[in-house]
């Protein structure tokens, strides 16, 4: 059976943590990562009253191409937080979405706010990695994880100090998401295996996921009537990195977004 796409970039991500392994020190990454500030991504996203948006710096994608080309993350994120941000998201993946630990670094250094580290997590090194580079949160995507390596990662991240946002496209992996108590659950309208985006995902999945219980959407959200309709189904925080990316000033655009919402 031919790869798809999320099995190919998650083979790819696994042979470079080999070869990180053993060109890093360890060492150092332990000390750095113990030494970040941490920002708390859970109480971001309750705090506030409106939605609260992981705004997302992303050079590249595979279903987009390049989105920016002179890309500079840490302006992006400046331009986000002063538009209300609740966290800033920063794509690390390299080959396909032309992502790196500077980029992560550079936000981090840029923004006092939750910053998550958006990657294809597949060893518990990378959650080091992630925290070393300054990270409050990681992400856990279902699709690519058996049980195992999913609890792994997640103690991990929790080991660590770091948020985690546990992804899921399935009812069924909406029901494991679920078992993790302090994960922020995380819907993905992509389809991560096909690149086909469909809002009504998010929409459908909703009523199985309790009231309380902290939640997110992800992809394809474009205007204030996605968000109402996800706030009304009872969402907290929206992930959103293409439609601001492809304007010339993404802060404006997340300004006039959330505007528009309390309109």
């Amino acid at each position: 059976m031919a790869e798809d796409c999320l099995q190919y970039i998650f083979r790819e991500r696994a042979e470079a943590v080999r070869a990180a392994k053993a060109r890093n020190d360890r060492q150092s990454l332990e000390s750095r990562a113990v030494a970040r500030v941490h920002h708390d991504f859970r109480r971001s996203l309750m705090d506030g009253v409106g939605p609260r948006i992981i705004a997302e710096c992303k050079h590249a994608s595979p279903s987009a191409g390049i989105l920016v080309e002179d890309y500079r993350p840490a302006d992006i994120a400046r331009g986000y937080v002063t538009a209300g941000a609740a966290a800033v998201s920063v794509l690390t993946e390299p080959l396909h979405f032309l992502g790196s630990a500077d980029d992560l670094m550079a936000v981090r250094r840029a923004v006092d706010c939750p910053v998550l580290c958006k990657d294809f997590l597949c060893d518990a090194y990378q959650v080091l990695e992630a925290a070393a580079w300054g990270a409050d949160v990681v992400l856990i995507i279902l699709a690519a994880v058996d049980e195992a390596l999913g609890q792994d990662l997640y103690r991990a991240a929790r080991e660590r100090g770091l948020d985690v946002l546990v992804e899921a496209h399935t009812a069924a992996e909406v029901e494991r998401a679920l078992a993790w108590k302090d994960a922020v659950v995380g819907v993905n309208s992509r389809d991560l295996k096909t690149l086909v985006t469909n809002l009504s995902v998010a929409l459908e999945l909703a009523p199985k996921i309790p009231a309380g219980r902290l939640a997110v959407a992800e992809s394809g959200i474009r205007t204030a009537d996605d968000i109402r309709r996800l706030m009304d189904a009872g969402y907290r925080g929206f992930l959103i990195g293409e439609s601001f990316l492809r304007r010339v000033d993404p802060g404006s655009a997340l300004h006039g977004l959330i505007h528009a919402v309390r309109g």
